[in-house]
């Protein structure tokens, strides 16, 4: 995807476009049941939220299902999977999933790709990530483009002549791509509009972020400040700060070993890490979620009381994150947490970074 391509076809406040300020978003797992999605976000929207995301995760609904029950609820949110995985769903119909979505939302569908974690339980490899990434990219655009000339990738092919037998939306809604390392974020500084770090709710991480995506951007020509910083994890609000927080624990404790490694930033014992994996592996989460201090806690979780929360996603704005994306369970139950998180922490937000900001 060419970076010129990417700005033209992008509409005013999308991912592709100048931004007026940060965006915030709320990410939902799909384990809910039908009418659920419609009302958060509703809800949602009325507060005031930009973005509604859903968990592309091993073993939970397809994401497709709730965005379009929210796309049909709203009409001024953009709407994306976060991610799909272009291991287990072939280009093709990644391509028909967000050109149902445009389509049902009228324009407002992000594409969402990540390598994925947790893939060997069903017995998928996940060889050449970022070829498979570039490649599913490219051939999801060509098919929502039109091009129907042939592709011939190291992982995809089309043959010439193929292409779409149903009308779409948009050719290039905007791509997020799901990742925290260095070569991915090189790739999305090269072919995307925002860089998604799931799990993390750490200022330092931006500034990191950005000089990764920098590395790529100006290979391809590309001004790196095209590209969006997204910062997104665990969320639990409440006016009980002290239970909130508490339940935030237990949740960022099945991920935490994961993604504290991936962090160069973050500095936790090693045997903090073994202890935490190993009760979660014994089913233990609440008593693996009881280990965890308070400043690990505050750099893989947004939690606590309202003001508390608000000045955990201020300090990514003021780093320089286009976008904070508030994840489920948002509170001690959902619908709470979401009527807090818009209208107790919105309104204590300052939506644009100082001018000192990367």
């Amino acid at each position: 995807m060419k970076a010129e391509e990417t700005r033209a076809d992008a509409a005013p406040g999308t991912p592709g476009a100048a931004p007026e300020g940060a965006e915030i978003g709320l990410g939902l797992q799909s384990d809910k049941r039908p009418g659920d999605y419609a009302r958060l976000a509703r809800a949602a929207e009325r507060h005031g939220f930009d973005v509604l995301s859903v968990f592309g995760d091993l073993m939970y609904q397809p994401p497709l299902y709730p965005l379009l029950e929210m796309a049909a609820a709203t009409e001024r949110v953009r709407l994306g999977a976060a991610c799909l995985n272009p291991y287990s769903m072939a280009p093709y119909e990644i391509a028909g999933q967000i050109a149902a979505l445009d389509l049902a939302s009228e324009g407002r569908a992000y594409l969402g790709l990540a390598r994925g974690t947790w893939l060997g339980a069903v017995g998928i490899a996940q060889p050449r990530p970022l070829t498979v990434l570039a490649e599913t990219a490219e051939v999801v655009y060509r098919l929502l483009g039109g091009d129907d000339g042939g592709y011939e990738g190291e992982a995809h092919r089309l043959e010439a002549g193929t292409r779409l037998r149903y009308a779409v939306h948009r050719p290039r809604p905007p791509l997020l791509l799901g990742t925290w390392g260095p070569k991915g974020a090189a790739l999305a500084g090269r072919i995307a509009d925002e860089v998604k770090v799931g799990g993390s709710a750490n200022p330092a991480m931006v500034p990191v972020i950005r000089d990764r995506i920098r590395v790529g951007a100006e290979a391809a020509g590309r001004d790196p400040g095209e590209v969006g910083v997204v910062l997104g994890a665990v969320t639990v609000v409440d006016t009980d700060g002290a239970a909130a927080r508490t339940r935030a624990r237990t949740e960022v404790a099945m991920y935490l070993a994961v993604v504290a490694e991936l962090d160069p930033t973050a500095e936790i014992p090693a045997d903090l890490l073994t202890r935490v994996r190993d009760l979660v592996a014994a089913g233990e989460d609440r008593a693996a979620g009881e280990l965890i201090p308070d400043d690990v806690l505050d750099l893989f979780a947004f939690s606590g009381t309202p003001e508390q929360v608000a000045a955990q996603a201020q300090e990514l704005i003021d780093a320089g994150a286009r976008r904070v994306e508030f994840g489920t369970p948002h509170g001690l139950d959902d619908d709470r947490g979401v009527h807090l998180l818009g209208t107790a922490v919105l309104p204590l937000l300052t939506r644009s970074p100082p001018t000192s900001a990367p």
